[in-house]
């Protein structure tokens, strides 16, 4: 059952991490249009934003928490291990800024976030800090 829970796990990883990386990246393309004042592509941008995170990005992350929190189940001996640890406070943060990522949505949906499109492209490169982490921790297990 191990490498089910497994193949499982990973391609909610991918699913996850494809849109903690879009949708930021729609962020800016919003900023972009609020800046240009273009209603109707604002419009687009909200909904966009809202099934992406509604959709595919919220029902991923509740995949990638069973499936995961199953393997650690199987395997308890990994919560003993460092980099088990450091895994684990990398998937806190990724929740974190997911959350975040809906805060913002909400605020953009709404008119009030103020952050600009340069801020989102800096915003964007976070969950890139924390694949490269969590994989190296992941395969490589380096304490």
């Amino acid at each position: 059952m191990y490498l089910w829970a497994k193949a499982i796990h990973l391609m909610a990883v991918v699913t996850w991490f494809a849109a903690l990386f879009y949708l930021p990246r729609l962020f800016v393309y919003h900023a972009h249009a609020r800046d240009r004042d273009d209603q109707q592509a604002i419009g687009y941008f909200v909904t966009m934003e809202r099934k992406l995170y509604r959709g595919i990005m919220m029902p991923s992350m509740i995949v990638v928490l069973l499936f995961g929190g199953w393997m650690l189940w199987l395997v308890p001996a990994w919560l003993s291990q460092g980099w088990m640890h450091a895994k684990l406070l990398l998937i806190a943060l990724l929740i974190a800024y997911h959350h975040v990522c809906l805060i913002y949505l909400k605020q953009l949906a709404t008119g009030r976030c103020q952050r600009s499109h340069v801020f989102f492209r800096w915003f964007n490169e976070l969950p890139v800090i924390v694949l490269i982490g969590a994989v190296i921790l992941a395969v490589v297990k380096p304490f």
